[in-house]
């Protein structure tokens, strides 16, 4: 693997690893909406794994399979970083999803139920399982980055996502209290999402419900955890 100067052979490392690149694009491409290209994720991997051939030090204790991961993982979170796929709007109404779960808990001092959530919002209750629906997509990311073993961020890649300040063992504990204080089925949900690492189809398969009622469950457990985690949206 290395020279006598001891330096890394690059080529040789590239062709070992671009198969790594390649799993961890397509692990990460079923959690995203279906507007993410595979491509994208592969060539964003790359660039990730070239910084890591430059930056390896052997000397640190690490092997460069675990570093190469980070820093392949790293790059592709810092590409889907730069997509908003949100509008505006509906980001406008995740807020509002969160506004309301975190003022019916303090009311009724447990988790609302969806019709109740609904009633706060002055919408239907299809009304608000679609915005549900919509909002989804923008959530899978940021809090599979915040529960992924390891995804704690070198400080030249930290960003001002609101999960990142939640990166200190208490505040992961803060986590830990907010994911069991969920009702039974979203917590089941998260476990096999995140833990289990089922897609949002299989999930739905465990639940006896459609991929589309998982989407919405989903949604509805973020907004949760956000109103448990945060005093302000």
């Amino acid at each position: 693997m290395y020279t006598a100067q001891g330096r890394i052979k690059q080529s040789e490392l590239l062709t070992q690893y671009m198969p790594l690149v390649r799993r961890q694009a397509l692990t990460l491409q079923v959690r995203l909406p279906a507007s993410i290209e595979l491509d994208d994720l592969i060539q964003a991997g790359m660039v990730g794994l070239l910084e890591a051939l430059g930056r390896f030090d052997a000397t640190q204790g690490a092997t460069f399979a675990t570093f190469a991961s980070q820093r392949i993982r790293g790059a592709m979170m810092d590409e889907l970083r730069t997509r908003d796929w949100l509008p505006r709007s509906v980001r406008r109404s995740a807020r509002a999803v969160d506004d309301a779960v975190r003022r019916l808990e303090q009311q009724l001092g447990r988790p609302p139920e969806e019709g109740e959530i609904a009633r706060d919002l002055d919408m239907p209750l299809s009304e608000y399982q679609q915005l549900l629906n919509d909002t989804n997509s923008g959530q899978l990311l940021p809090f599979e980055e915040l529960v992924a073993e390891g995804a704690e961020p070198a400080k030249e890649e930290a960003t001002n996502l609101p999960f990142d300040q939640l990166l200190d063992q208490q505040q992961r504990q803060s986590l830990i209290d907010a994911i069991e204080a969920l009702p039974e089925r979203e917590k089941l949900l998260m476990a096999l999402y995140y833990q289990e690492e089922l897609n949002l189809k299989e999930v739905g398969a465990v639940l006896g419900v459609t991929e589309s009622r998982v989407s919405q469950l989903h949604s509805q457990a973020i907004s949760r955890l956000r109103a448990r985690l945060y005093d302000t949206p």
